[in-house]
C-alpha cells in the first residue's frame, strides 16, 4: 500500500478498494501490513494494491478476476519495468554519439553540462548517466484479444511492462 501524507490513509482507511495477489507465509510480512489485513479479516498477501476508480463496485473480500473485462476492450497495464542498471547518456536519454573517426576521443561522452564561471555550478535536472529502468510504467491503449476465465488469464495486444512472471495492474483505459 503506498504511503503518503494523506490523513485518511494514516488512520488506516482506504478510499478505494484493495486487490490481493499471491499468498505468502504470515512470518514474511511486516506488522503494519498484517494489522491492516486483520482489520478487514483478510488472509495474508504479498502484494496489496489500491484501486480508487472502482470504489463503489467492489466490496471487501471480493475477488477480482478476468471476467470483469471483455474481449476488444481497451485497457492500460501498469507494472515495474525491467531494470537496466547504470547506463550512459546515449542509452538512457538518447543523446547522439560523437564523431568516431579522425582521432576523436568524444565517442560516447555526454558533452557540455553547463557554463563556466557563471553560474559556476551545474543546474539541477541535467540529463546525465545513471540508473535506468526499474520504475513504475503504465502502457496505455492495449486491446484485450482473449480471456480465459477458467485459468484467470488475459491476452493483450501490445507490450506489457516488467519481467516475465511479474505482477501488473490492468485497468480500463478511460
Amino acid at each position: 500500500m503506498p504511503r503518503d501524507g494523506d490523513p485518511q490513509r494514516r488512520r488506516g482507511r482506504l478510499r478505494g478498494r484493495a486487490a490481493r495477489v499471491r499468498r505468502p507465509r504470515e512470518k514474511a510480512l511486516n506488522k503494519p501490513l498484517l494489522g491492516h489485513l486483520r482489520k478487514v479479516n483478510a488472509s495474508p498477501v504479498r502484494t496489496l494494491r489500491e484501486f480508487r476508480d472502482e470504489a463503489g463496485e467492489l466490496v471487501v473480500g471480493d475477488s477480482v478476476t478476468v471476467e470483469a473485462f471483455e474481449v476488444g476492450q481497451v485497457v492500460k497495464v501498469s507494472g515495474v519495468a525491467k531494470g537496466k542498471g547504470f547506463q550512459g547518456t546515449i542509452k538512457r536519454h538518447k543523446f547522439n554519439a560523437g564523431p568516431k573517426a579522425h582521432g576523436s576521443h568524444n565517442v560516447r561522452a555526454p558533452g557540455s553540462i553547463g557554463a563556466s564561471a557563471t553560474p559556476s555550478r551545474v543546474f539541477k535536472g541535467i540529463r546525465g548517466p545513471g540508473h535506468m529502468g526499474a520504475k513504475r510504467v503504465t502502457q496505455r491503449g492495449l486491446t484485450i484479444v482473449e480471456l480465459m476465465p477458467d485459468r484467470n488469464l488475459m491476452l493483450v495486444r501490445g507490450s506489457v511492462p516488467g519481467p516475465k512472471g511479474g505482477t501488473v495492474e490492468v485497468r480500463t483505459d478511460a
